[in-house]
């Protein structure tokens, strides 16, 4: 075997192959060298088992496919028109028409039964007048309507002062203008005429730039009229000289918004500083400061200073020093601006309070339920006019711009 593997010496002869696997090989094996080495072999490691060899079936041959057929040549004069007639032919105006078929659910609606018409009385209920009024707030008095809000306590008629109006005026405007040398084409005020009696309560209502700040400060005389004429307690303001001005002002108390309080003196000492000022003796000032401070809630509180007190105890040293001279005419210049709303309702009840002795309140305000509520007599400007003058009115619609 090993000279036959590297090539030297005589192969060994081949002894037939058994015809059981002659017949499963092909027809060249059997005559071809590896076809006789395989059949050759004799330890059965490279031959074919018998039982492989018996049950072993040759696979069929696939059949070739056919080859299609060409397709027949047809020669345009063999073909043989057909002739159309074409009256047999209806045009589509002239067809019957198609019956058209609803695909759509068919749903069935139940009847629905009339409604009765509503009886009318022939009789009718009592109506009840509304006069014209400027303002839905108005209206809404007319009709009987009582606001309830936070100032509903207030405005209520008992013990309200009479306003007599067959008195001279504490106050009366005579077609006032007023402009300013900024803008002279755009007057603070024009053409105002209006008179405020003794005991009124007076709201100056307007968004700002309205006027009102121009209307209080003319009737305290720190701006003169352009022209026009203003009585004030009847004195003229127009042709009043300077040196009587502060005598005016003794006649009226102020309430600001930002207090203007000295700061460096007690609640006490702010208070007695108005009587001081216009030469009130220490026994009278020693006498009129304590009840006032007590009418206002603070007789607790009269050696405290303006830091040491809240904003609402601040703005009461301010009006018990505009009223501690018991001054006729008391203006007060959006004296709730800074406040929260229940400080500000105690702040009202001490106005209605001074109102109800017999002192004019003026009172330039923006809060609408304020107004609303108390039904005081409310003078409107809009762009320097007055636009409304109207007893027990609303606020209307100014200030919202």
């Amino acid at each position: 075997m090993a000279d036959h593997l590297r090539g030297g010496g005589e192969a060994a002869s081949a002894e037939p192959m058994p015809e059981a696997i002659e017949a499963h090989l092909p027809p060249d094996a059997a005559e071809s060298p590896r076809g006789a080495h395989a059949a050759s072999s004799d330890d059965g490691a490279l031959g074919v088992p018998t039982f492989l060899i018996d049950a072993a079936e040759p696979a069929p041959a696939p059949e070739p496919a056919p080859a299609p057929e060409p397709a027949p040549v047809v020669e345009m004069a063999d073909v043989t028109p057909v002739a159309v007639d074409p009256a047999s032919y209806a045009p589509v105006s002239q067809m019957p028409p198609q019956p058209v078929v609803d695909v759509r659910p068919q749903v069935s609606v139940p009847p629905v039964a009339p409604r009765p018409a509503p009886q009318v009385s022939a009789q009718p209920g009592p109506v009840r007048a509304v006069t014209a009024s400027v303002s839905p707030e108005a209206q809404a008095a007319d009709l009987g309507y009582t606001p309830h809000g936070l100032y509903s306590s207030l405005g209520s008629e008992e013990n309200a002062p009479q306003v007599n109006r067959n008195l001279e005026p504490t106050i009366s405007m005579r077609n006032v203008t007023k402009i300013y040398p900024a803008q002279p084409n755009k007057p603070a005020l024009e053409d105002v005429s209006l008179d405020i009696y003794p005991g009124e309560f007076v709201f100056i209502v307007g968004h700002s730039g309205s006027g009102k700040s121009t209307f209080l400060r003319l009737l305290t005389r720190e701006l003169k009229v352009t022209s026009g004429e203003i009585l004030v307690a009847g004195q003229s303001l127009t042709k009043m000289r300077n040196w009587k001005v502060p005598f005016l002002r003794r006649q009226i108390g102020c309430v600001f918004q930002d207090f203007k309080l000295l700061q460096d003196r007690t609640t006490y000492e702010n208070v007695a500083f108005s009587l001081e000022c216009i030469g009130k003796p220490k026994a009278v000032i020693e006498v009129q400061v304590p009840e006032v401070l007590r009418l206002v809630g603070l007789e607790d509180k009269m050696d405290l200073f303006p830091d040491q007190l809240s904003g609402g105890e601040q703005q009461r040293v301010s009006v018990a020093r505009a009223m501690v001279n018991r001054p006729p005419l008391l203006i007060c210049d959006e004296p709730t601006g800074n406040l929260d709303p229940a400080i500000s309702l105690g702040i009202m009840r001490l106005l209605e309070a001074i109102n109800k002795n017999g002192t004019t309140v003026i009172m330039a305000t923006h809060d609408r339920e304020m107004v609303d509520s108390m039904r005081k007599r409310v003078v409107a400007l809009e762009n320097g006019h007055l636009v409304r003058d109207q007893e027990r009115g609303g606020y209307g619609y100014y200030g919202a711009l």
